[in-house]
């Protein structure tokens, strides 16, 4: 139980490491390729960054995998490199799936961010609550407006620690599910 818990951490963290990448990366690339348009570099430009969705959806299947153990059906991607390149960015370009794709990784900032928040209150605090006998001397503690300048009130709060982190065993291991679930969800949307 202690190492799932380790675990939904680390899926939490990822979460908004990769929700800030895909954010930054499509805001940036799309935004340089479109402003090149009007260049012969902007829309292969384009067409490389829009290739990408299908590493990084590969990527979050993997990742949910791993950390949450939910399995998500394969993303198909269908490419044909039997046209025209001219056709082919035509395809690229007017592709609704590869764009609904740029969109669901977007928009896993979102939920990066509220995992990143999630993670700091479900594992911060009840470890901050658990060291109160030990930090209550050097750094000045109120919880819940009272004030811990004893010993005492330190180990009031240490037991409360505890049950916040049985509390937050559970609630990581659901937040993480729904994540997981956020990516299967996003697979058979695409795949549709």
């Amino acid at each position: 139980m202690k190492l799932r818990f380790i675990q939904n951490g680390y899926f939490l963290l990822l979460t908004f490491v990769t929700g800030l990448f895909y954010f930054c990366f499509y805001l940036v690339a799309l935004l340089l390729s479109f402003t090149l348009s009007f260049t012969v570099v902007g829309i292969p430009l384009v067409i490389r960054v829009l290739q990408t969705t299908t590493s990084f959806i590969q990527f979050e299947r993997i990742q949910t995998k791993i950390y949450t153990d939910i399995s998500t059906d394969s993303y198909n991607s269908s490419v044909t490199t039997d046209t025209s390149d001219w056709a082919q960015v035509k395809l690229g370009l007017t592709n609704r799936r590869t764009w609904s794709a740029v969109f669901w990784l977007m928009q896993k900032f979102v939920i990066g961010i509220f995992s990143l928040i999630s993670a700091v209150v479900l594992y911060v605090m009840p470890l901050m609550f658990l060291l109160a006998p030990i930090l209550y001397r050097y750094i000045d503690m109120n919880i819940f407006f009272m004030q811990i300048d004893t010993f005492v009130k330190a180990l009031i709060v240490m037991s409360m620690g505890i049950v916040i982190t049985a509390i937050s065993i559970r609630l990581v291991d659901g937040l993480a599910k729904k994540i997981g679930g956020y990516t299967r969800n996003m697979i058979r949307q695409l795949n549709r």
